[in-house]
């Protein structure tokens, strides 16, 4: 069957989209689209899938009947129908709106999506480090890193800054993977609040506190994401398959999802990377006997998360043997056994803001390697603390 493409859907997509779905209308097919328009075959469904998603929103989805639209500054919160008994004919609609929030979830990841279109898309490696190790997986869990999070000495006791944040951060994962066995499998597990800050307020999202940040949004975001992508490129120097799980997190929300959006599309044509994008707050990942369930921990008890864990995962739960259970938020190390699964919480490389280091929570900081064997669980791990980022111990 044709793809015919309503012009009506052409105000909801961006100039890249809508040549998307234009060739995938003159073509047919979404693969000789993409290969019209140079990108993946997903590419063409996923920009459909934008589109009409933010098209719902404002009133506009004509397949279900919805013809129309909100006035600005409003989106669709809900939509009723009256319905003939007897032929199921619509008789009646009324729509609910609401004034449109910047925070709608499904808004943000529609807007990132549309950036994406933008970003350059690595192409794949020529050479690989190819290891036969499949009976181990090394993991990297990463404690709230904080970027853009500022810190004066004279205040807080230490300084902190981007540029100190990406060199503390590179310099402990060059660390850790020239610790790791060459295990075919890594996972970098960026544990949530791996930005300090979420919008142009510079407050917390859910409670409005006032956040000490070094520079702009857009550096940040930078500074951040250049941070990740070398410490990717980093663990490819050793591992054949890197995987990356962005955890959200209570200082962002909306950046954590970004964050895995825009990692998906750089690498979407490096098949050694295997980015977790899913906007969920907790991810899992099976390695044999072994199960790892991932959150940052500020919704969650510590005693909840074996439940939660047997609930989401009731299949992967009842074949494996070793389950943890990762999370930060509380910027120190604890382990804790919970009804046949670990949970731990991992400390931070960052230091104490003022209003912390006021409050006198004093904390060590490290980042971890955790090796997992299939049939054995955990069976070795490597520590790099601060002092040994910064005194670039290989």
């Amino acid at each position: 069957m044709a793809f015919i493409l309503d012009p009506e859907f052409e105000k909801y997509a961006t100039p890249k989209q809508w040549e998307k779905l234009k060739a995938w209308e003159q073509h047919g097919s979404t693969r000789p689209a993409a290969d019209a328009v140079g990108c993946h075959h997903a590419a063409i469904n996923q920009a459909w899938a934008a589109v009409k998603k933010k098209a719902a929103m404002y009133g506009f989805a004509p397949e279900h009947g919805w013809q129309h639209e909100t006035p600005p500054g409003y989106v669709v919160k809900g939509v009723s129908t009256l319905r003939d008994m007897q032929t199921g004919e619509a008789r009646l609609q009324w729509e609910k709106t609401e004034r449109e929030r910047e925070g709608l979830k499904e808004s943000v990841q529609a807007l990132v999506g549309e950036f994406c279109d933008d970003l350059p898309t690595v192409k794949p490696r020529k050479s690989c480090p190819k290891s036969d190790n499949d009976e181990l997986m090394s993991v990297i869990p990463m404690g709230d890193p904080h970027f853009g999070m500022y810190s004066w000495a004279e205040e807080a006791g230490e300084d902190f800054d981007l540029a100190i944040a990406r060199r503390d951060m590179c310099s402990a994962v060059n660390y850790l993977v020239n610790q790791s066995p060459t295990s075919k499998r890594c996972v970098i597990i960026n544990l949530g609040d791996f930005f300090h800050v979420d919008n142009l307020k510079n407050m917390t999202a859910q409670s409005g506190n006032v956040l000490d940040v070094d520079s702009r949004l857009p550096l940040m975001i930078r500074v951040g994401l250049s941070a990740l992508r070398q410490a990717i490129e980093t663990a490819l120097d050793r591992h054949e398959i890197v995987e990356i799980i962005n955890v959200i997190g209570n200082h962002d929300g909306v950046l954590a999802m970004a964050l895995s959006i825009m990692l998906a599309n750089i690498y979407e044509r490096e098949p050694r990377i295997v980015v977790h994008d899913q906007p969920t707050p907790r991810h899992y990942i099976e390695h044999g006997k072994v199960l790892i369930g991932t959150t940052h921990g500020d919704r969650t008890k510590d005693r909840d998360l074996p439940g939660i864990m047997a609930t989401e995962r009731a299949e992967e739960w009842g074949r494996t043997k070793f389950r943890y259970f990762y999370r930060g938020h509380h910027h120190h190390d604890t382990m804790e056994m919970f009804n046949g699964c670990v949970v731990e919480q991992f400390s931070t490389l960052a230091p104490n803001d003022a209003w912390h280091n006021a409050g006198g929570y004093l904390t060590g900081r490290n980042m971890k390697l955790i090796v997992h064997h299939r049939q054995y669980g955990e069976v070795a791990r490597s520590v790099c603390s601060i002092d040994m980022a910064r005194d670039d111990v290989v």
